[in-house]
């Protein structure tokens, strides 16, 4: 029957790997020692190589070792290397140890004993070392250090990938840099670069700044972090939290993306937004997008929202500043403005009108403004004052174009107007209000049966008003008096406003939900996640029967390749499971179906 030529170029092909696969596997190891004996009734089947003035010399598939003496099985192609043995690999890897065994059938290697496996920019220090030279990793289990350009890494477990430059650290796993400390449950590390990822309960502590996370990425050599579950960097009194923080040691930087907090240990505040920026040195916070600074005072707090917050200054001497829609709650009084300015070590807050010609929709002037029950206060700019000791509202000013309303109690409204008030406060409650310069009322004048009886226009150098349960109670008009009671019926509808009326009772924050009243929430940005940890094998192929890594001459048994709960040394190794659970857990979430909501 006549063949294809492809037939008969697939079987020389075929032909070609089986001889290619069988002359690999059955090289030999080549070797030259100053000294060889035999001694078969302690060493069947070996030949005892041994140093005279030059160390025993074993080289097979790219591979070359030194030792002292060596036990060396040749049918076997297996050897035994004693006292200062050091195996080279190309020129990238070298391993050094007391005592190291190699089989050259599966290219398995094995060393105990001060062992030190070295590359270009990195090295290993263990007591035991496993080498499977065809998957080209190298593996500890007994405790190992390992030595960067910058750091110094242990682990009770580590697996190292040559090809990768790539270290797998687990259980009690420490780096340990000049600047920094690292304590993590499970690491990755590219020696080339210095990349740390970083999985499991994780923190890294420095003089300045202690960051904890469960899922990172950290720049040994350069200083710079990512992270993104369950992370927090503290500053000394600051503390920073969010979905995604990113830190800059050298910069003594961190940002934040998203639910961010930042908490000031010192002065009893947190700030809240999705973006927020922390320079250490500066002692400053930027922050914005649903931005909200809350600061306790007299065991109540005052919360600040604005477009953008900012933060500055010593904890003794913080100013905290707002900038554009500003609004303000505290339990006892609230208020809005362009932007505020607080200065908590003075005891001083005030709202500010950046622009000044700013009208609302419907035409009116938009100036700051302070609500305190029913009283309604406006005026260019506003200072709230509080006793910096008991933390207690202490007084108001309100600079030019001051205006006063309030809601009368059936119809109409109460209102005052000057150039400057002055209100003081008695256990946080308006009792007094001075108002100077030009000023004018309206006034609805009541009986006991609360029906009204007239309606007071007055003009005056000054006035005075005492207020009682939030309610005007009395007023007191001083110098070049001109004014009269005038019945409701006679008073025109018309006239019963002040020039520059413009009541906002309808804005008043009257709860803490209110900072947001008519704002849409802000789109967040989507988080870019660090993935788990690919789940590993175990290093030693148990189920490879072709390929038994083990000679039967061996030092080490089977069993000593088993991946036991215990170390090398009978320590118990902690389980890192979590994160494979995690893994598992999201895979399982991609699976389920998602259930259809809609109507029909």
């Amino acid at each position: 029957m006549k063949r294809s030529p492809y037939y008969i170029l697939t079987l020389l092909l075929c032909l070609f790997c089986i001889v290619n696969s069988y002359s690999q596997t059955s090289k030999k190891i080549d070797y030259t020692s100053d000294r060889t004996l035999k001694d078969e009734n302690k060493y069947p089947g070996a030949i005892i190589l041994s140093k005279v003035t030059n160390q025993v010399y074993f080289i097979h598939e790219g591979i070359e070792i030194w030792c002292d003496q060596a036990i060396h099985y040749d049918e076997a192609n297996f050897f035994k290397a004693y006292g200062n043995v050091r195996m080279q690999q190309g020129d990238t890897v070298t391993m050094q140890s007391k005592y190291a065994e190699y089989n050259g059938t599966t290219q398995f290697a094995f060393a105990s004993g001060n062992v030190k496996m070295s590359r270009p920019l990195s090295s290993i220090e263990t007591d035991t070392l496993f080498f499977d030279r065809v998957k080209q990793q190298a593996y500890y289990r007994s405790g190992g250090t390992v030595r960067d350009t910058a750091s110094v890494l242990t682990s009770k477990i580590g697996r190292y990938y040559l090809d990768q430059d790539k270290y797998s650290f687990l259980s009690n796993v420490k780096v340990t840099n000049p600047k920094y400390v690292i304590n993590s449950q499970q690491l990755d590390f590219y020696s080339d670069s210095g990349y740390a990822y970083l999985y499991g309960p994780t923190t890294i502590v420095s003089e300045t700044s202690t960051v904890y996370c469960e899922r990172g990425f950290y720049d040994t050599r350069g200083d710079v972090g990512y992270f993104v579950k369950n992370s927090k960097i503290n500053y000394e009194n600051r503390v920073l939290e969010g979905d995604s923080l990113y830190f800059n040691r050298s910069k003594s930087f961190a940002s934040g993306t998203n639910n961010i907090k930042v908490t000031d240990t010192l002065n009893h505040s947190l700030i809240t937004g999705h973006y927020a920026e922390v320079y250490r040195e500066k002692d400053s916070v930027f922050i914005t997008k649903r931005a909200v600074a809350a600061t306790l005072q007299d065991n109540d707090s005052i919360f600040i929202h604005s477009d953008t917050i900012m933060i500055t200054g010593k904890p003794e001497n913080r100013i905290v500043r707002g900038f554009y829609n500003v609004r303000l709650f505290k339990s006892d009084i609230s208020g809005k403005s362009d932007s505020i300015y607080l200065n908590q070590k003075e005891g001083i807050t005030k709202l500010i009108n950046v622009n000044r010609d700013a009208v609302s929709s419907a035409g009116k002037k938009r100036n700051p403004i302070i609500w305190s029950g029913n009283n309604q206060m406006t005026g260019d700019t506003i200072h709230i004052l509080n006793n910096p000791v008991t933390e207690k509202l202490d007084s108001l000013k309100v600079f030019y174009d001051a205006f006063l309303i309030q809601k009368d109690s059936i119809e109409g409204y109460n209102q005052v107007k000057g150039k400057e008030l002055t209100g003081l406060f008695v256990e946080n409650e308006l009792q007094q209000v001075d108002i100077i310069k030009n000023t004018e009322t309206i006034y609805f004048s009541r009986n006991e049966e609360q029906e009204l009886i007239g309606i007071n226009k007055t003009l005056s150098s000054s006035i005075k008003i005492l207020f009682e349960n939030k309610e005007i109670r009395d007023i007191y008009y001083y110098k070049q008096i001109d004014g009269t009671m005038t019945p409701p019926e006679e008073f025109p509808e018309n006239a019963r406003e002040l020039p520059g009326f413009n009541w906002r009772g309808d804005e008043q924050l009257l709860q803490k939900s209110d900072l947001f009243k008519g704002q849409e929430p802000p789109k967040l940005v989507k988080i870019k996640g660090i993935p788990l940890p690919e789940e590993q094998a175990n290093f030693f192929d148990e189920n490879d029967s072709e390929r038994p890594l083990l000679n039967e001459n061996s030092r080490l048994s089977p069993d000593d390749l088993i991946d036991t709960k215990v170390d090398s040394l009978g320590v118990p190794i902690k389980e890192v499971d979590s994160l494979q659970l995690e893994k598992r857990k999201l895979l399982e979430k991609k699976k389920k179906p998602t259930k259809n909501n809609s109507k029909p």
